[in-house]
């Protein structure tokens, strides 16, 4: 892998996209701890930690920090972090399987995406204005109890404070389309990926002074690394399995020349929706967190916290976990298209006639495989999230299901486009 790495950064439009990719990456991380205007910082930590620690809603709190990288504790910039694109994109994927006009929008093409992404910006800014009044209303009341300073009119500091929030979520989205545009891997899911990874060193300090005794702290730590260590090669091999169904192609003549008469298979991967099921499922999940930033009501941050961990949480993220994989792996694949392209190249499946009886076969066989994939994605996702809640220590939660999923996911993801990139250029890749 180093010497594929090193190869990568001896083609200069590989390596310029890689340092891209890094620049962006480490802007996001500068801003992630740049303070909003208006702001006693030292004040807000305190309270922040404190009222979580002791509050209803601290667990959801925590875990939207989490995803934000430590923003959200810092009341940066960049505090709502990608969570209001990510709640956009949900929605519209759901509106192209509701509005009919939507759906056409999704196979014009180009033209089309380009308008998807147009109306998904703009619901971006919109959740993310309600997602900015609703923090500064939280940290504003009794229960963080921040007051800011009287040199500056309060209608004043509201507006900059919600104004900076809004920027910064469209700042985020800005640099995650740069990043997939003209750097490696998909950019928001990189995003993603750096602010799950940036908390894991503040987690593996806080699993060794969990204790009173710092070498049970250290073994704790220790041991909960290797296990995730063994997990990895699990995980990477159920990522990258696949359901190949066997394709022949009848022999023809074109011209002078005979076409056709090898034998091929289409790849279905078990897990063909990728972190995109556990992403969706924890914003669903943490929703009502939101809801309780905004609203501040007793009964709605109960209720955040029960749906943020607990048996609640566990039952919803197993339901929607396989409930998206289905939904997603049915946006991405279409069985008919595959089944009319293999008829029209002269293609069959033994066994199986053309046309619908082909279809139906790939349709059936994408269940069968989907429901296992969801399944051990739910599984991989809700086990650390059941030891977390019996033992509290935060690198289990930092290296929890979801977080690890989503590294490993983007990490296999950003290797795969650079592996397709370095084969362009007759390199060996990272896959052997």
């Amino acid at each position: 892998m180093l010497s594929s790495l090193i190869d990568a950064f001896k083609v200069p439009e590989l390596r310029k996209k890689i340092l891209f990719t890094l620049a962006i990456l480490a802007l996001y991380r500068v801003g992630a701890y740049l303070p909003v205007p208006g702001i006693p910082f030292n004040q807000f930590a305190t309270a922040f930690m404190d009222t979580n620690q002791a509050s209803a809603g601290g667990v959801s709190m925590t875990m939207l920090d989490l995803f934000t990288g430590g923003a959200l504790s810092n009341f940066s910039v960049f505090s709502l972090g990608i969570m209001p694109y990510i709640t956009a994109s949900i929605i519209m994927q759901l509106m192209q399987g509701v509005i009919p006009a939507v759906g056409r929008w999704a196979k014009e093409g180009e033209t089309g995406r380009r308008r998807i992404t147009q109306i998904t910006r703009y619901l971006t800014l919109g959740l993310g204005l309600i997602n900015a009044i609703g923090y500064l209303l939280l940290f504003q009341s009794t229960q963080y109890g921040v007051v800011f300073s009287d040199a500056v009119p309060h209608w004043l500091t509201s507006i900059v404070i919600v104004f900076t929030l809004v920027a910064g979520t469209a700042f985020i989205m800005w640099m995650g389309e740069l990043i997939t545009q003209r750097g490696v891997g998909n950019g928001m899911s990189l995003i993603i990926f750096i602010s799950i990874v940036s908390r894991v060193p503040s987690a593996i300090f806080s699993s060794i002074n969990l204790t009173a005794d710092m070498g049970m702290g250290i073994a704790i730590t220790v041991l909960i690394l290797l296990v995730v260590l063994a997990c990895i090669p699990a995980i990477i091999f159920m990522e990258r399995a696949q359901r190949r169904i066997p394709v022949n192609y009848a022999k023809r003549v074109q011209g002078r020349r005979m076409m056709g008469g090898q034998n091929t298979y289409i790849p279905l991967k078990v897990n063909a929706a990728g972190v995109i099921p556990i992403i969706f499922a924890s914003c669903i999940i943490y929703f009502p967190a939101q809801l309780a930033a905004l609203f501040n009501v007793g009964w709605l941050n109960v209720f955040a916290d029960a749906v943020s961990t607990g048996w609640l949480n566990w039952i919803l993220t197993v339901a929607l976990i396989v409930f998206f994989a289905y939904f997603y792996t049915s946006m991405v694949f279409n069985p008919e298209e595959t089944s009319d392209n293999i008829r029209r190249q002269g293609g069959f499946i033994p066994g199986i006639r053309p046309g619908k009886a082909t279809t139906d076969y790939i349709k059936n066989v994408m269940r069968r495989i989907t429901l296992p994939g969801g399944l051990y994605i739910a599984v991989i996702a809700v086990v650390p999230s059941i030891l977390f809640f019996f033992t509290g220590n935060q690198l289990i939660q930092a290296f929890g299901g979801t977080s690890i999923l989503i590294m490993i996911g983007v990490a296999l993801d950003t290797m795969t486009k650079l592996e397709s990139q370095l084969k362009m250029y007759n390199y060996e890749g990272f896959f052997k």
